[in-house]
């Protein structure tokens, strides 16, 4: 265990610092297995993120745990790292979907997914007119509707994808799923979206 009080830290991170220059998140974790306190640097680059995605599935409170159960595990397992993979955060985003996970099951917080949807959009919608309004906030709630009826893999996938904004081949290693896997899924869950959404909600 590293004498890193960040990682063991329950306050929100603090800004992201870039860590030594030139150097990939591959080659930090390489370098932590002889000396544990560079790992910190995989902290400080990439916590902000994680801490902001957990926010938005848990909520603020929940989320600072999120990050020190993940970035603990991390380091952990940081021998299994696979150095070909220059950029840590499909690896961190995969753990961090399962402490999420881990923690929705344990507290019985499935409903808490669409509060923490609707914490994510604007209060307001930006619109000049109050029809336009309405109809984005009908919209809203037929995607949220959407979201909910996902399967638990399905809704992981869309998350990271949207609110995480990993590329398909980021998502695929975050959840250790074929690409081919990632592609098949969100055209379905596209197709769900055509569906449920009354063209007269995004018309114009």
């Amino acid at each position: 265990m590293p004498s890193v009080s960040k990682l063991r830290s329950h306050r929100p991170p603090a800004p992201a610092a870039d860590g030594p220059p030139g150097r990939t998140d591959a080659e930090v974790i390489a370098g932590s297995l002889d000396d544990p306190e560079r790992f910190a640097v995989i902290f400080d680059r990439h916590a902000d993120e994680i801490h902001r995605y957990a926010a938005r599935r848990l909520g603020q409170q929940a989320a600072a745990d999120v990050v020190s159960e993940v970035f603990l595990a991390a380091f952990r397992n940081r021998g299994r790292y696979q150095p070909s993979r220059t950029d840590a955060r499909p690896w961190l985003y995969g753990i961090a979907t399962k402490v999420i996970s881990q923690q929705l099951r344990a507290e019985g917080r499935r409903a808490h997914l669409l509060a923490a949807v609707a914490a994510a959009s604007p209060a307001e919608p930006a619109a000049d007119d109050i029809g336009d309004r309405i109809a984005a906030l009908r919209l809203h709630e037929v995607l949220t509707g959407v979201l909910a009826g996902l399967s638990p893999a399905d809704r992981e996938l869309v998350l990271l994808v949207a609110w995480a904004e990993l590329s398909y081949e980021q998502a695929a290693q975050a959840l250790q799923i074929p690409i081919g896997t990632v592609r098949s899924r969100l055209h379905r869950v596209r197709a769900k979206v055509r569906h449920a959404v009354d063209p007269a909600d995004v018309a114009g």
